[in-house]
């Protein structure tokens, strides 16, 4: 048995496909476009590692996807691939329309020949799982209750609208066509192997070469986060446990303002990695102008998956955000190879 993995070279695929053959588990046949957040390096460990078929390719490619699980035949469809940073869908959405929506048409539509095709207790055993995350849910007042899998869809960006579309069509297509399908919506991500534009990495990436920690409007935006290790063992517990056609909301626990958030992270700094002039990190922290419908608050309520399938985060913020600082102090190359000149050009656009 093998199972597929779309964008399994960016930081959530990346983690996921590690920590999977790492616990023994069947192969990975791997597809991933290698767009500026898909990385080989996220895989080196993986070299020569027989378990692990690595697939250059678009999920947009319907022909190319059919042709893998025909020829592999795995068990299960997991699918990572998604453009995710919302700044980036304010400034070019069509990127987003063509890899969040007509990307997981295409892979719907591949993996509805498949099931037809294969014998029924092949199709009984095949889960096709999407991956999206808790922003199609919109944006909560302090007092709203966190997002349950009940809630109603209002998402407020490009990214966010693009994500809901797709999760409607996997909805959808179990309807419809009895597709053997299961979602899930995940809080804020952050650990090793995540690319420097999104918050904690950029945070921790700018602090440690001297420059300014940009803080969006008054830095009372509030995020649930969640540790990628976590939610890769969130998404084996619903690929084994889930029910079919089913949502499992996955979260952290860990609701922080951005600005709690990166005080959090200059802490830890001033003790793992001082600064030279004896300064603090947090004296580096500058406030940015907000950028456009920025979303107050995200929080989940994971009371679902924890009842039915068991599941509970097991890092704690301390914990997890001690492990994604230790993670970026000891692979200075891998970042030094990611933050191009490409990536400082957008940096200086987005925050300047």
């Amino acid at each position: 048995m093998t199972i597929l993995v779309t964008g399994g070279a960016g930081f959530i695929g990346a983690n996921f496909v590690i920590d999977w053959l790492a616990a023994g588990l069947e192969p990975i046949v791997n597809l991933d476009k290698l767009t500026y957040a898909g990385n080989l390096e996220n895989l080196s460990s993986l070299k020569g590692n027989s378990s692990h078929v690595f697939v250059r390719g678009d999920i947009c490619d319907q022909g190319l996807v059919e042709k893998l699980l025909a020829e592999h035949k795995p068990r299960a469809l997991i699918n990572f691939a998604a453009e995710s940073h919302v700044d980036r869908s304010i400034h070019a959405p069509e990127d987003f329309i063509q890899t969040n929506i007509i990307g997981t048409f295409r892979l719907l539509e591949a993996v509805r020949a498949h099931v037809g095709a294969i014998s029924d207790a092949e199709k009984a055993a095949f889960r096709f799982l999407h991956v999206s995350t808790d922003e199609v849910y919109g944006s909560l007042l302090p007092t709203d209750p966190a997002f349950a899998e009940t809630k109603r869809y209002e998402p407020n960006s490009p990214y966010s609208a693009s994500k809901a579309a797709s999760d409607h069509l996997v909805r959808a297509y179990h309807h419809t066509y009895h597709l053997p399908v299961l979602t899930t919506n995940c809080s804020n991500n952050y650990g090793p192997y995540q690319f420097p534009e999104k918050l904690i990495p950029l945070i921790i990436h700018n602090a440690l070469a001297g420059k300014p920690l940009p803080i969006y409007g008054d830095g009372q935006q509030i995020r649930d986060w969640l540790y990628v290790g976590d939610h890769c063992s969130a998404i084996r517990a619903v690929l084994e446990r889930g029910r079919l056609g089913e949502v499992y909301n996955i979260g952290g626990n860990n609701e922080r303002a951005n600005l709690d958030t990166v005080k959090s992270l200059c802490a830890i700094l001033d003790g793992a990695k001082p600064r030279a002039d004896g300064k603090k990190y947090a004296e580096q922290m500058t406030f940015v102008k907000d950028r456009p419908g920025h979303d107050r608050r995200y929080a989940i309520d994971a009371c679902k998956i924890a009842n039915e399938i068991g599941w509970r985060p097991s890092e704690t913020p301390d914990s997890g955000f001690g492990k994604t600082v230790k993670w970026y102090l000891d692979n200075d190359a891998w970042v030094k190879n990611v933050t191009s000149g490409t990536y400082r050009a957008w940096v200086t656009k987005q925050y300047q």
